[in-house]
């Protein structure tokens, strides 16, 4: 008897052994500190490479029902995401610099801040340039003031990423960008001088070549590209290997898996040719968008009305590769 006891409890050692620094190792994973940028790479604390996975919100005052704790928990713990991006318009759908209520937005960009914070999640908070005016320069002093509130308000949240100009078009040149950048970054660094910062490209962030060719100065700086597998295929991604090539930083913080209008066919074949280059040249992604407007992009259901604790029939197709997808890592 005395004997087998021993064999029990040795093999109870062995087992403790065995399993506590894989359980550390899980924990450290799951949560990489400050991140930095270090050459072309987003980094951990201790310097190593890491890659972000996650969803973006639609636009915050449109769907605000989509930013909550337990929504937030919900891609955390079913989808495997550690990023969670928070859309806010400036000028479409009561955009922040177009009447929109901008005690409400705070309030919700809050709302998920906090509840990522909960997650042990990464999030973004992203000034989302689209149509009405799409030069960021338009809405410069509003961009300044913005940022200088969020980033006072989040000085000390080692989770927060500033994405200050979402998809810069119409003509807006690399050298536009640049003078933007050049107003706000600095107001962001007053406060939060190591966190790491999204800089929007040219043509609905696409012209990384233009980025990677005369980048900014400053440290910890990312430049967004953003693709929708409908409409962007192997010219695109030649485009952003390039950039890449070059020692350019980039994040995807958004992407489609159909057409660039937000609708048109799931497109399977050209969606997994893009997270397999992603994920060969450690690039994080973001997937628009968490919500159940009737189109392709959304990732629920318009017939479903939950804001959390989505099962795969809730889900789109769209929905359902994401869930798939992020579930591999």
């Amino acid at each position: 008897m005395a004997k087998i006891k021993s064999l029990i409890i040795s093999a109870v050692l062995i087992c403790v052994s065995i399993l506590t620094p894989l359980t550390a190792q899980a924990a450290e994973a799951s949560y990489y500190g400050a991140l930095h940028v270090k050459g072309a790479d987003l980094v951990d604390k201790h310097g190593d490479p890491v890659q972000l996975r996650g969803v973006s919100t639609h636009g915050i005052a449109w769907f605000p029902e989509y930013v909550n704790a337990k929504a937030v928990k919900s891609l955390k713990k079913t989808f495997h995401a550690n990023v969670y991006r928070i859309a806010c318009y400036t000028d479409e759908y009561g955009g922040y610099c177009n009447g929109g209520d901008k005690k409400s937005l705070e309030k919700t960009i809050d709302t998920g801040v906090k509840a990522a914070v909960k997650n042990d999640m990464y999030v973004i908070i992203d000034w989302h340039v689209l149509n009405e005016h799409p030069n960021p320069l338009d809405h410069k002093s509003d961009a300044k003031k913005f940022f200088k509130k969020m980033s006072k308000k989040y000085a000390k949240y080692d989770n927060v990423i500033y994405e200050i100009c979402n998809e810069p078009n119409g003509g807006t040149s690399w050298s536009d960008i640049r003078k933007y950048a050049k107003a706000v970054i600095p107001v962001i660094r007053k406060n939060a001088p190591d966190s790491v910062i999204i800089v929007g490209t040219p043509t609905w962030s696409q012209d990384v070549d233009k980025a990677a060719e005369h980048p900014l100065s400053y440290k910890n700086v990312m430049y967004a590209f953003h693709f929708y597998a409908g409409t962007h295929h192997a010219d695109l991604r030649k485009k952003l290997t390039a950039a890449h090539k070059k020692g350019l930083p980039v994040f995807v913080s958004e992407f489609g898996t159909c057409d660039a209008s937000g609708n048109g066919g799931f497109n399977k074949k050209e969606s997994n040719a893009w997270i397999k280059l992603l994920d060969s040249l450690n690039i994080s992604y973001v997937n628009w968008s968490l919500c159940n407007k009737a189109e392709t992009a959304s990732i629920i259901k318009s017939s479903c009305k939950k804001t959390s604790g989505w099962k795969k029939s809730d889900l789109t197709q769209s929905g359902k590769w994401l869930y798939q997808m992020l579930r591999k890592y």
